[in-house]
Protein backbone atom coordinates (compact mmCIF):
# COMPACT_ATOMS: atom_id res chain seq x y z
CA UNK A 1 0.00 0.00 0.00
CA UNK A 2 1.20 3.54 -1.00
CA UNK A 3 2.86 5.39 2.26
CA UNK A 4 0.76 8.44 1.16
CA UNK A 5 -2.35 6.32 1.20
CA UNK A 6 -1.31 4.91 5.01
CA UNK A 7 -0.44 8.82 6.07
CA UNK A 8 -3.99 10.15 5.34
CA UNK A 9 -5.36 6.86 7.08
CA UNK A 10 -3.64 8.04 9.88
CA UNK A 11 -4.64 11.08 9.29
CA UNK A 12 -8.72 10.05 9.80
CA UNK A 13 -7.75 8.19 12.99
CA UNK A 14 -6.06 10.70 14.95
CA UNK A 15 -8.98 13.10 13.26
CA UNK A 16 -11.49 10.50 14.65
CA UNK A 17 -10.17 10.26 17.83
CA UNK A 18 -9.42 13.78 18.50
CA UNK A 19 -13.27 14.30 17.71
CA UNK A 20 -14.11 11.66 20.14
CA UNK A 21 -11.76 13.02 22.89
CA UNK A 22 -13.11 16.56 22.10
CA UNK A 23 -16.76 15.75 22.01
CA UNK A 24 -17.13 13.85 25.39
CA UNK A 25 -14.75 16.40 27.05
CA UNK A 26 -18.04 19.03 25.58
CA UNK A 27 -20.33 17.12 27.40
CA UNK A 28 -18.95 18.56 30.40
CA UNK A 29 -18.05 21.72 29.70
CA UNK A 30 -18.08 24.36 26.65
CA UNK A 31 -16.45 23.23 23.32
CA UNK A 32 -15.26 26.59 22.87
CA UNK A 33 -12.71 25.77 25.90
CA UNK A 34 -11.96 22.70 24.08
CA UNK A 35 -11.39 24.22 21.11
CA UNK A 36 -9.43 26.78 22.11
CA UNK A 37 -7.18 24.76 24.80
CA UNK A 38 -6.95 22.03 21.57
CA UNK A 39 -5.69 24.57 19.00
CA UNK A 40 -3.23 26.27 21.54
CA UNK A 41 -1.85 22.72 22.96
CA UNK A 42 -1.61 22.07 19.08
CA UNK A 43 0.18 25.45 18.53
CA UNK A 44 2.63 24.34 21.39
CA UNK A 45 3.48 21.25 19.95
CA UNK A 46 4.19 21.87 16.65
CA UNK A 47 6.19 24.76 17.36
CA UNK A 48 8.40 22.89 19.77
CA UNK A 49 8.93 19.62 16.49
CA UNK A 50 9.13 23.03 14.25
CA UNK A 51 12.19 24.03 16.14
CA UNK A 52 13.33 21.00 16.90
CA UNK A 53 13.32 19.61 12.81
CA UNK A 54 14.06 23.19 11.56
CA UNK A 55 12.71 23.44 7.63
CA UNK A 56 13.08 26.02 5.04
CA UNK A 57 9.64 27.58 5.49
CA UNK A 58 9.18 30.63 2.60
CA UNK A 59 6.40 33.49 3.19
CA UNK A 60 3.52 31.50 1.25
CA UNK A 61 3.86 28.88 2.86
CA UNK A 62 2.88 31.14 6.09
CA UNK A 63 0.55 32.73 4.05
CA UNK A 64 -1.14 29.26 3.71
CA UNK A 65 -1.00 28.45 7.07
CA UNK A 66 -3.28 30.93 7.88
CA UNK A 67 -5.96 30.20 5.09
CA UNK A 68 -5.81 26.68 6.49
CA UNK A 69 -6.75 28.10 10.20
CA UNK A 70 -9.42 30.31 9.06
CA UNK A 71 -10.59 27.22 6.66
CA UNK A 72 -10.29 24.65 10.22
CA UNK A 73 -12.61 27.05 12.58
CA UNK A 74 -15.05 27.95 9.98
CA UNK A 75 -15.73 24.40 9.55
CA UNK A 76 -15.40 24.08 13.31
CA UNK A 77 -18.16 27.49 13.69
CA UNK A 78 -20.53 26.08 11.84
CA UNK A 79 -20.92 22.17 12.87
CA UNK A 80 -21.41 24.15 16.69
CA UNK A 81 -23.91 26.15 15.43
CA UNK A 82 -25.56 23.16 13.53
CA UNK A 83 -25.09 21.13 17.35
CA UNK A 84 -26.83 24.36 19.51
CA UNK A 85 -29.61 24.37 16.14
CA UNK A 86 -30.43 20.72 16.48
CA UNK A 87 -29.65 20.14 13.23
CA UNK A 88 -26.43 17.36 13.77
CA UNK A 89 -27.95 15.08 12.03
CA UNK A 90 -28.33 16.81 9.00
CA UNK A 91 -24.91 19.04 9.15
CA UNK A 92 -22.30 16.68 10.08
CA UNK A 93 -22.88 13.95 6.96
CA UNK A 94 -22.92 17.21 4.75
CA UNK A 95 -20.03 18.69 5.98
CA UNK A 96 -18.11 15.25 6.31
CA UNK A 97 -18.92 14.34 2.14
CA UNK A 98 -18.25 18.71 1.70
CA UNK A 99 -14.87 17.94 3.28
CA UNK A 100 -13.90 14.70 0.80
CA UNK A 101 -15.44 16.68 -2.24
CA UNK A 102 -14.16 20.46 -2.08
CA UNK A 103 -10.50 18.91 -2.39
CA UNK A 104 -11.16 16.36 -4.71
CA UNK A 105 -12.69 18.65 -7.33
CA UNK A 106 -9.43 20.81 -6.65
CA UNK A 107 -6.91 18.32 -7.15
CA UNK A 108 -9.08 17.91 -10.90
CA UNK A 109 -8.99 21.37 -11.58
CA UNK A 110 -5.12 21.32 -10.57
CA UNK A 111 -4.88 18.08 -13.23
CA UNK A 112 -4.68 15.58 -10.79
CA UNK A 113 -5.93 12.40 -12.87
CA UNK A 114 -6.37 8.64 -10.69
CA UNK A 115 -7.06 6.01 -12.16
CA UNK A 116 -10.28 4.32 -12.79
CA UNK A 117 -10.15 2.00 -9.47
CA UNK A 118 -8.72 5.15 -7.89
CA UNK A 119 -11.60 7.24 -9.17
CA UNK A 120 -14.55 4.27 -8.32
CA UNK A 121 -12.79 3.97 -4.66
CA UNK A 122 -13.19 7.80 -3.81
CA UNK A 123 -16.74 8.23 -5.25
CA UNK A 124 -18.16 4.97 -3.37
CA UNK A 125 -16.31 6.85 -0.05
CA UNK A 126 -18.01 9.92 -0.25
CA UNK A 127 -21.75 8.00 0.66
CA UNK A 128 -19.91 5.65 2.39
CA UNK A 129 -18.62 8.68 4.56
CA UNK A 130 -22.04 10.23 4.63
CA UNK A 131 -23.70 7.21 5.72
CA UNK A 132 -21.03 6.15 8.95
CA UNK A 133 -21.34 10.68 10.16
CA UNK A 134 -25.49 10.45 10.01
CA UNK A 135 -26.89 10.89 13.62
CA UNK A 136 -29.47 7.21 13.87
CA UNK A 137 -31.56 9.80 15.95
CA UNK A 138 -33.92 11.33 13.82
CA UNK A 139 -35.67 14.56 15.20
CA UNK A 140 -37.63 17.23 12.99
CA UNK A 141 -35.52 20.17 11.38
CA UNK A 142 -37.84 23.25 11.10
CA UNK A 143 -34.93 24.76 8.86
CA UNK A 144 -33.54 22.10 6.57
CA UNK A 145 -32.75 25.21 4.02
CA UNK A 146 -30.65 26.43 7.23
CA UNK A 147 -29.35 22.96 8.08
CA UNK A 148 -27.89 22.38 4.86
CA UNK A 149 -26.33 25.75 4.69
CA UNK A 150 -24.77 24.85 8.14
CA UNK A 151 -23.45 21.85 6.58
CA UNK A 152 -22.44 23.47 3.26
CA UNK A 153 -19.95 26.43 5.13
CA UNK A 154 -18.73 23.70 7.38
CA UNK A 155 -17.62 21.16 4.40
CA UNK A 156 -16.25 24.12 2.14
CA UNK A 157 -14.32 24.67 5.47
CA UNK A 158 -12.52 21.91 6.42
CA UNK A 159 -12.37 21.44 2.72
CA UNK A 160 -10.75 24.67 2.42
CA UNK A 161 -7.88 23.25 5.32
CA UNK A 162 -7.38 20.61 3.34
CA UNK A 163 -6.29 22.67 -0.16
CA UNK A 164 -4.50 24.83 2.25
CA UNK A 165 -2.20 21.86 3.90
CA UNK A 166 -1.32 20.54 0.58
CA UNK A 167 0.29 23.72 -1.09
CA UNK A 168 2.89 24.23 1.79
CA UNK A 169 5.95 23.09 0.55
CA UNK A 170 7.85 20.03 1.10
CA UNK A 171 11.04 22.05 2.92
CA UNK A 172 8.65 24.12 4.81
CA UNK A 173 8.92 21.99 8.49
CA UNK A 174 6.67 22.13 10.68
CA UNK A 175 6.76 26.00 12.06
CA UNK A 176 3.93 26.70 9.35
CA UNK A 177 1.27 24.15 11.06
CA UNK A 178 2.37 26.23 14.30
CA UNK A 179 0.87 28.98 12.90
CA UNK A 180 -2.66 27.39 11.75
CA UNK A 181 -2.68 26.01 15.10
CA UNK A 182 -2.22 29.97 16.54
CA UNK A 183 -4.47 31.14 13.87
CA UNK A 184 -7.20 28.98 14.85
CA UNK A 185 -7.02 29.69 18.56
CA UNK A 186 -7.01 33.33 18.02
CA UNK A 187 -10.39 32.68 15.40
CA UNK A 188 -12.04 30.72 18.40
CA UNK A 189 -11.34 33.39 20.84
CA UNK A 190 -12.66 35.80 18.17
CA UNK A 191 -15.94 34.00 17.22
CA UNK A 192 -16.62 32.72 20.48
CA UNK A 193 -17.00 36.45 21.93
CA UNK A 194 -18.96 37.90 19.29
CA UNK A 195 -21.02 34.78 20.03
CA UNK A 196 -21.33 35.33 23.50
CA UNK A 197 -19.87 32.14 24.41
CA UNK A 198 -17.46 30.89 27.31
CA UNK A 199 -13.72 30.14 25.56
CA UNK A 200 -11.48 30.87 29.23
CA UNK A 201 -10.74 27.72 29.74
CA UNK A 202 -10.40 26.03 33.51
CA UNK A 203 -8.16 23.96 34.93
CA UNK A 204 -10.08 21.02 34.33
CA UNK A 205 -10.78 21.39 30.71
CA UNK A 206 -6.86 21.14 29.81
CA UNK A 207 -6.91 17.52 30.22
CA UNK A 208 -9.32 17.49 27.43
CA UNK A 209 -8.57 20.50 25.41
CA UNK A 210 -4.97 19.03 24.87
CA UNK A 211 -5.19 15.57 24.18
CA UNK A 212 -7.98 16.60 21.54
CA UNK A 213 -5.70 19.28 20.21
CA UNK A 214 -2.33 17.28 20.02
CA UNK A 215 -4.39 14.21 18.27
CA UNK A 216 -5.81 16.92 15.84
CA UNK A 217 -2.49 18.61 15.19
CA UNK A 218 -0.64 14.84 14.66
CA UNK A 219 -3.59 14.63 12.30
CA UNK A 220 -3.09 18.03 10.20
CA UNK A 221 0.89 16.85 10.25
CA UNK A 222 -0.25 13.33 8.71
CA UNK A 223 -2.22 14.66 6.02
CA UNK A 224 0.43 17.29 5.04
CA UNK A 225 2.87 14.97 4.94
CA UNK A 226 0.42 12.48 2.72
CA UNK A 227 0.00 15.45 -0.05
CA UNK A 228 3.22 15.10 -1.00
CA UNK A 229 3.11 11.41 -1.77
CA UNK A 230 -0.41 11.03 -3.22
CA UNK A 231 -2.79 13.07 -4.97
CA UNK A 232 -4.87 15.91 -2.65
CA UNK A 233 -8.25 14.13 -4.54
CA UNK A 234 -7.14 10.67 -2.88
CA UNK A 235 -5.30 12.22 0.75
CA UNK A 236 -9.10 14.43 1.21
CA UNK A 237 -11.53 11.62 0.92
CA UNK A 238 -9.24 8.96 2.95
CA UNK A 239 -9.00 11.78 5.89
CA UNK A 240 -12.48 12.81 5.59
CA UNK A 241 -12.98 8.70 6.65
CA UNK A 242 -13.08 10.29 10.64
CA UNK A 243 -15.89 9.62 11.63
CA UNK A 244 -15.76 5.82 11.32
CA UNK A 245 -13.15 6.43 13.47
CA UNK A 246 -15.37 8.87 16.01
CA UNK A 247 -18.37 6.05 15.73
CA UNK A 248 -15.97 3.33 16.38
CA UNK A 249 -14.61 4.73 19.48
CA UNK A 250 -17.99 5.41 21.06
CA UNK A 251 -19.28 2.00 20.24
CA UNK A 252 -16.09 0.48 21.56
CA UNK A 253 -15.43 2.97 24.84
CA UNK A 254 -18.60 4.52 25.59
CA UNK A 255 -21.05 1.44 24.49
CA UNK A 256 -22.92 3.69 22.36
CA UNK A 257 -25.06 2.36 19.63
CA UNK A 258 -24.16 2.04 16.05
CA UNK A 259 -27.04 2.13 13.43
CA UNK A 260 -27.39 -0.22 10.92
CA UNK A 261 -27.04 2.64 8.63
CA UNK A 262 -23.27 3.57 10.12
CA UNK A 263 -22.55 -0.63 9.77
CA UNK A 264 -23.22 0.06 6.06
CA UNK A 265 -21.44 2.76 5.45
CA UNK A 266 -18.52 1.21 7.30
CA UNK A 267 -18.48 -1.51 5.28
CA UNK A 268 -18.61 0.82 2.20
CA UNK A 269 -15.84 2.60 3.36
CA UNK A 270 -13.57 -0.28 3.92
CA UNK A 271 -14.50 -1.24 0.03
CA UNK A 272 -13.68 1.99 -0.89
CA UNK A 273 -10.63 2.45 0.68
CA UNK A 274 -9.24 -1.24 -0.33
CA UNK A 275 -10.34 0.46 -4.45
CA UNK A 276 -8.02 3.57 -3.78
CA UNK A 277 -5.62 1.88 -2.47
CA UNK A 278 -5.02 -0.30 -5.42
CA UNK A 279 -6.29 2.10 -7.50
Amino acid sequence: MDIGVLLALAAAVAYGASDFVGGVGSRRYSPWQIVFVGQSAGACAMLVAGLAVPGAPVAADFAWAVVAGAGSVTGGLFLFRGLVRGRMGLVAPISAVGAAMVPLLAGVAFGERPGWLGWAGMLAALPGIWLVSRNSETQPIPDSRGALADGALAGAGFGTLFIALAQISDGAGLLPLAVNQTVGAALTIIFAASLGQIWRPSPRVVGWGSSSGVLGALGTLSFLVATGTTSLGLAAVLASLYPAVTVLLAAGVLRERVSPGQRVGIGVCTVAVAAMALG
